[in-house]
C-alpha cells in the first residue's frame, strides 16, 4: 500500500487524518473513517461585501441546528435520497471542525482563474464544511462489527455492499452541504449558487503511475477535480487554489490548516487568556456564532497552524497555484443542539 500524509496528520481512533492511501487488492473502510463524504462546498451569494452589518447578519442567520421543518419537504424530495434513518440531520452542520462561514474576497492572485469561476468580487462567499453526519458513523460501525478493522477484498460481497453504502453516504453528504447553504441563504433572504463541492473523506477507483487500484482519502482534498478551498481556522484566512495533480502526492492535498493542539488541552491553555465572549470576535474582525463553550475553546484559532505556512508549503512543492485569499466575516458553528 502506498501512503501519503498531508499537513493535517493527527490520530483519531488510530486512523490518520490528512492522509491518502493507495491499495491494489483491498478496500479499507477504516481509512475512510466515520464521516464518509465529509467535504466542502463554496457558494457565491448576492450579499454585498461592502455594506456589512454584522449585527444584522448574526441575528438573521438564525439557528440551523434543528432538523429542517416541513417547508423543506419538496427540496428534500427533489434530492432523491433513499431512506436511511438519518434524514433528520440533513441541513445541519454537526460538531468538531465543521462550520459554515461567510467570507469576502480579500486578495486576488489569479484574476483569469477567478473570472473563469464567475466569482463576484463585490459579493460575499459562503463556505460550508460538513459531511454525512450520523450516516457515515453507522456504516463504519456495521463494518467494524462484522469485519473488525480489516480490509475487504475487492469484488467480494462485503466490499460491494460497503461501496454501495459508501456511495450513498457521499450523495447524502453533498446534499447535506447544499441544504446547509440554502438554509442559511434563506434565513439571510439571499440567493446563491454552488461554485464547487469536493469530498475529502472517501475511497475511489484510481490509476496511480500506471497501476490500477483504490485511493483512500481521509481529510485529504482531491487535487485532480479542479479548484478547491483550503481553509484556515475561524480566525484566519482561507485560500482558493488550483491544484496541480501529482502521483507522488496521490493526487491529494491538505484539506485545512491542521491542528497544533489536542482538543483536550485547549481550554486549560486558553481559559485564562480569553473569556467565552472574547472568543466570539477574531483578530480579523469577524464574528463567531457558537454557544458550545467547550467547542469554542477547542476550535480557537490558537489551536490551529498558520494557514499561510501551509499554503506556502503546498505552493513551493508545486502542488497548488493560488487563485485568491478569502477573509472570514461570520462563522457559524453551533447555536443549540446538533
Amino acid at each position: 500500500m502506498n501512503r501519503n500524509g498531508r499537513s493535517r496528520c493527527s490520530e483519531i481512533r488510530s486512523y490518520p487524518v490528512g492522509a491518502a492511501f493507495f491499495s491494489t487488492e483491498m478496500a479499507y473502510p477504516a481509512l475512510v473513517g466515520n464521516d464518509i463524504g465529509c467535504g466542502m462546498t463554496l457558494w457565491q451569494t448576492d450579499l454585498s461585501s461592502s455594506r456589512l452589518n454584522l449585527d444584522k447578519l448574526e441575528k438573521k442567520i438564525g439557528n440551523i441546528d434543528l432538523p429542517l421543518d416541513e417547508q423543506w419537504d419538496e427540496e428534500r424530495t427533489q434530492l432523491g435520497l433513499p431512506a436511511n434513518g438519518h434524514e433528520h440531520s440533513l441541513g445541519t452542520i454537526g460538531g468538531g471542525n465543521h462550520f459554515a462561514e461567510l467570507q469576502q474576497l480579500d486578495q486576488v492572485y489569479d484574476a483569469s482563474a477567478l473570472q473563469a469561476l464567475e466569482l463576484n468580487p463585490k459579493a460575499l462567499l459562503l463556505l460550508v464544511h460538513s459531511g454525512s453526519r450520523g450516516l457515515g458513523e453507522a456504516i463504519l460501525r456495521r463494518h467494524v462489527d462484522q469485519h473488525g478493522h480489516n480490509g475487504l477484498v475487492m469484488a467480494s460481497a462485503a466490499s460491494t455492499q460497503y461501496l454501495q453504502e459508501h456511495d450513498a453516504a457521499l450523495r447524502f453528504a453533498e446534499a447535506n452541504r447544499r441544504l446547509i447553504a440554502e438554509r442559511l441563504l434563506h434565513n439571510l433572504r439571499a440567493k446563491g449558487r454552488s461554485i464547487l463541492d469536493i469530498n475529502h473523506n472517501l475511497v475511489s477507483p484510481a490509476n496511480v503511475a500506471g497501476v490500477t487500484g483504490w485511493l483512500h482519502r481521509k481529510g485529504a482534498t482531491p487535487s485532480d477535480q479542479g479548484p478547491v478551498v483550503i481553509p484556515g481556522s475561524r480566525g484566519d484566512y482561507s485560500y482558493l487554489v488550483h491544484p496541480i495533480p501529482a502521483a507522488a502526492s496521490l493526487y491529494s492535498l491538505a484539506h485545512g490548516a491542521g491542528r497544533k493542539w489536542l482538543r483536550s488541552d485547549c481550554k486549560d491553555r486558553l481559559a485564562t487568556r480569553f473569556s467565552f465572549d472574547q472568543l466570539k470576535r477574531t483578530q480579523l474582525g469577524s464574528r463567531v456564532i457558537c454557544e458550545d463553550r467547550g467547542l469554542m475553546y477547542e476550535e480557537a484559532p490558537e489551536a490551529y497552524k498558520n494557514i499561510d505556512s501551509v499554503i506556502g508549503s503546498l505552493r513551493d512543492a508545486g502542488l497548488v497555484q493560488i487563485i485568491a485569499r478569502l477573509k472570514p466575516v461570520l462563522t457559524y458553528k453551533r447555536r443549540g443542539c446538533c
